[in-house]
């Protein structure tokens, strides 16, 4: 018979192999496993298992492979990624070795490798004895890959340290209070009534974070709409592009949507379009607007490339454009820390590429004297500063807008946040009009 817990620590090596063995996105794993299990408590530390795996994975490699003799056949793989469960129980998440090794031990029936409950059982207790063996590869030291490594020292030399041990932290949760439902003030103080802590932020009108997240279902006026999820870095950019009542406004890659309903909102009886080139994402846009009550006959989605006006473009210029392109994602790694294991440096060029398409194709749509912003998630200056300067050789009649200080370091033509900069993600702006 399993012990205690034993289907959980499987469900958690599965989740792992899924991510880094066939790739699959931790959100999208997530999404498909947490709903089958009842107790949110075994739903949280499922999800911590799987975050702090990934946060960790190669100091945790590194001391399976100074352990073990020999490592695991292919044929044992679930069991190597149910001893990364394990050390994340024991040396992230600070579990009582009674809590954790026999129940992970014992999900090595669960997988069907019975005759290995014992070499997970004496190497975790091991752990739960001893330090992790520190490796002097810098690279596995973070836990990082080593290309990613390599880019932050170049880009940010004196913030890279910063950068890396900002990734392998969990991150606050961020609120968007919805103004046609109170604001932030009347948010604040829902949460407070409910015991829950939620500070508002300088800098970032309409936001709330919560150092100490919990499920969003769980917060107050959530069915009612009174608030949207969205991070201080994100709103940011939307407060940069500085949208006024009654302009007519381009979201051009809005899924998931947070932007569009914080323009939406803005824009009282102006117009928005927003594009995205997923179908599905964008049903998630619509979900969330509809959700805050912002569905309206101005707020128009459609499933189009913005990229390819040709197929979309009416010939009515837009006032501004948000072009929150796609990128590497490198400034949400804390978030999503699976895309350290899959994201490539090849990548890189052919995101740079596209970046360098849309914003091409969308400037001739902007009316004289209006603005794009251009953003991304990412922290990789070939996706920002050189990609907005590149741009500005092509295009030398585009005049740069300075921002201010909130919106992060200079860099080049626009600004750079850092992750875990006043608790934000990583985000890149750069504001350009086109003259009058």
């Amino acid at each position: 018979m399993s012990g205690p817990g034993s289907a959980l620590r499987a469900e958690a090596a599965s989740a792992l192999q899924a991510v880094l063995a066939e790739g699959r996105s931790l959100k999208a794993v997530l999404g498909r496993t947490l709903p089958g299990i009842a107790d949110p408590r075994d739903r949280a530390l499922l999800e911590a298992i799987c975050f702090d795996a990934l946060r960790h994975r190669r100091r945790y490699e590194f001391a399976l492979a100074s352990w073990l003799a020999r490592p695991l056949p292919r044929r044992d793989q679930t069991v190597h990624f149910l001893l990364l469960a394990g050390l994340a129980q024991l040396k992230g998440l600070g579990l009582a070795p009674h809590a954790a090794v026999g129940a992970t031990a014992e999900a090595a029936r669960e997988l069907g490798r019975s005759g290995l409950v014992g070499l997970v059982n004496a190497l975790l207790r091991r752990a739960s004895r001893e330090p992790l063996p520190e490796s002097e590869d810098p690279a596995v030291a973070c836990s990082h890959p080593e290309w990613l490594v390599a880019r932050l020292r170049a880009d940010w030399p004196a913030q890279a340290g910063a950068i890396l041990a900002a990734n392998n932290q969990a991150a606050p949760l961020w609120l968007r209070a919805n103004p046609r439902q109170g604001g932030v003030a009347a948010l604040q103080s829902r949460m407070r009534d409910a015991g829950l802590e939620a500070g508002q932020v300088p800098g970032v009108p309409g936001a709330l974070r919560l150092d100490t997240p919990v499920p969003v279902e769980a917060l107050p006026g959530w069915e009612q709409g009174a608030l949207s999820v969205q991070d201080g870095a994100a709103q940011l950019a939307v407060l940069a592009l500085d949208p006024k009542p009654g302009e007519r406004v381009l979201d051009a890659c809005a899924a998931p949507g947070g932007k569009a309903a914080q323009l939406a909102a803005a824009l009282g009886e102006g117009e928005l379009l927003a594009l995205d080139v997923d179908a599905r994402r964008l049903s998630k846009v619509s979900q969330l607007l509809r959700r805050l009550h912002l569905d309206a006959p101005n707020v128009q989605l459609r499933v189009a490339d913005a990229a390819a006006p040709a197929g979309w473009f009416d010939g009515r210029a837009f006032d501004a454009i948000i072009l929150d392109a796609p990128c590497s994602a490198t400034g949400i790694i804390r978030r999503q820390p699976d895309i350290k294991w899959h994201r490539r440096e090849a990548d890189i060029d052919a995101l740079a590429s596209l970046q360098a398409r849309l914003l091409d194709a969308l400037w001739p749509l902007l009316r004289p004297g209006g603005r794009l912003l251009y953003a991304t998630c990412s922290v990789l200056a070939q996706e920002n500063a050189a990609q907005v300067q590149a741009f500005l050789a092509r295009h030398p009649e585009a005049v740069v807008q300075p921002l201010d200080e909130r919106f992060g370091h200079a860099s080049g033509a626009g600004r750079q946040r850092l992750p875990g900069e006043d608790g934000m993600d990583g985000f890149f702006y750069a504001l350009l009009a086109r003259p009058a």
